[in-house]
């Protein structure tokens, strides 16, 4: 390790400050989690042109998408064995590298299934980045100040994906598909050299165990969770490869098998993702709240470019163009949003956060073939200033509330709850899609009526879940310094 900047970061939360060398550090975790995570929607305008090109439906071109969620959701767990394990250089050039190959794949992918396998090892490398930012940050990064770095994170989560969709419509405007990947790679090849060259090691690692049963269980139950919401939509079109009850049934047997079996081995110390994080109450409720606003992010990402040129018949650069002031309304509101969680908390943010959402869900769910590009504006830009309201102020209050000793559980727990969010807030939003233009076709509807129809469903749907998540905001407070001590006894009940 080295112990010069140990030494400073621990120095640094002595005197309230940050490490002399924290702040290089960071800005290059930050750049290269913004590259690496930008891929996670980067195809979503382009699912038209590849549902023609590779022959494929909807359903299926959106596991391009949920698949590489999926992917992080399962490689996530296992950070927490990962980062007390290794050294962090070695964890970010691990990334970076798996990141770089996984593109080259996907550029030169013949077919829908080499496509898919090149986004799993992007995504794999994807996994390992967002809980070594989050970590580095809460061993880095004193208490008071954690509420603006947390925002310049929410930049990267949020803003990221956010304007996935405008680079891929720049890009598909005068290239093929096959760009997307090859203009990525450059500036992935360049964070692994930056990051070869100027990155220390700023945790000691240390003996750890990975639970080879944990992975499994976790693989099969947020894929079966993920899989069965997909294949609703898939058996509306007479599609689905495996009944949706089946996959249900068996991802959420699978994830009851692991909570349980991380439970037995949390007192052995050996547990995937040691869950006594959900003991802490601040913790359990911001990561609902997270969940469900990274449903709706994703969701609405899915669903606005199919819309705006299925139904509208837009372009793919004026598909990326609308999407893209609700990309810089996050960026510019997230360090903001940040500043004011260390002089308010989290409620003041969180509740009218949660408000806008709903508004600008409410507004979405009145799109038809006729409206205007004016209104798909608007209302995007309203759910993504809610969206960033909410996002920086949970996730800092939801690790905030933790004890030092479960820093990178709880990230590792964060992370995994919103890509796992995130892939089923695109098969949820997909399959209500799908039904709901395959009933509108069973009606006699035209296919762009039909199609307007479907979108209305999906975001129904989301406008009624708002409501819920705005009652849920309302229980929200800021965490405090330090661990209760009823909390603490609960944790030690968890434990045994």
């Amino acid at each position: 390790m080295d112990n010069s900047v140990a030494t400073t970061a621990d120095d640094a939360h002595h005197d309230g400050g940050r490490a002399p060398g924290a702040f290089l550090l960071i800005g290059l975790l930050l750049v290269a989690a913004f590259v690496v995570i930008l891929n996670e929607t980067i195809l979503s305008v382009a699912l038209p042109t590849l549902m023609v090109d590779l022959d494929i439906s909807a359903a299926t071109a959106q596991w391009l998408t949920s698949g590489f969620l999926l992917t992080m959701a399962i490689v996530i767990p296992t950070t927490g064995f990962i980062l007390q394990r290794f050294a962090l250089r070695a964890i970010y050039i691990a990334a970076m590298s798996l990141f770089s190959g996984g593109t080259v794949i996907a550029a030169l992918a013949p077919g829908f299934e080499a496509l898919i396998v090149g986004r799993i090892v992007q995504a794999v490398g994807t996994a390992l980045m967002i809980p070594l930012l989050m970590t580095t940050i809460l061993n880095l990064v004193p208490e008071r100040s954690r509420g603006k770095t947390m925002g310049l994170v929410s930049i990267v989560i949020s803003v990221a994906p956010a304007i996935g969709p405008t680079v891929s419509g720049l890009i598909l405007q005068s290239l093929s598909w096959r760009a997307m990947f090859w203009i990525v790679l450059p500036f992935a090849v360049l964070a692994l050299v930056l990051g070869g060259v100027f990155i220390r090691n700023v945790t000691e690692p240390r003996k750890a165990h990975l639970d080879y049963i944990s992975v499994p269980l976790a693989a099969l139950g947020f894929g079966g969770l993920v899989f069965g919401l997909s294949s609703i939509g898939e058996s509306a079109s007479g599609h689905a490869p495996i009944p949706p009850w089946l996959s249900l049934t068996v991802g959420a047997a699978a994830l009851a098998l692991f909570v349980v079996r991380q439970l037995k081995l949390v007192d052995r110390g050996r547990a995937l993702l040691d869950l006594r994080t959900f003991a802490v109450g601040p913790f359990r409720l911001a990561v609902i709240l997270m969940a469900c606003l990274m449903l709706s992010l994703f969701g609405a990402l899915i669903i606005l470019p199919i819309y705006l040129q299925t139904v509208l018949g837009k372009d793919v650069l004026t598909t990326g163009l609308v999407l893209l002031p609700g990309g810089l309304v996050m960026g510019l509101l997230a360090p903001g949003v940040g500043a004011l969680f260390d002089r308010w908390g989290a409620r003041p943010l969180v509740l009218p956060g949660t408000i806008a959402l709903s508004i600008g869900c409410w507004i979405l769910a009145t799109l038809d073939e006729n409206s205007s590009i004016a209104l798909v504006i608007t209302a995007h830009v309203i759910v993504s200033a809610g969206i960033s309201c909410g996002l920086t102020p949970l996730m800092t209050s939801a690790l905030g509330s933790l004890p030092p000793e479960l820093y990178s559980h709880g990230s590792a727990t964060v992370s995994t709850v919103q890509q796992v969010a995130g892939a089923a807030g695109t098969a949820l939003f997909i399959t209500m899609m799908t039904r709901g233009t395959e009933s509108a076709l069973g009606d006699g509807a035209e296919p762009v009526v039909a199609a307007a129809d479907g979108v209305h469903t999906a975001f129904l749907v989301a406008a009624v879940l708002s409501l819920v998540l705005i009652a849920a905001a309302a229980m929200v407070r800021s965490p405090k310094p330090a661990v209760p001590a009823e909390v603490g006894d609960r944790l030690k009940k968890v434990s045994q």
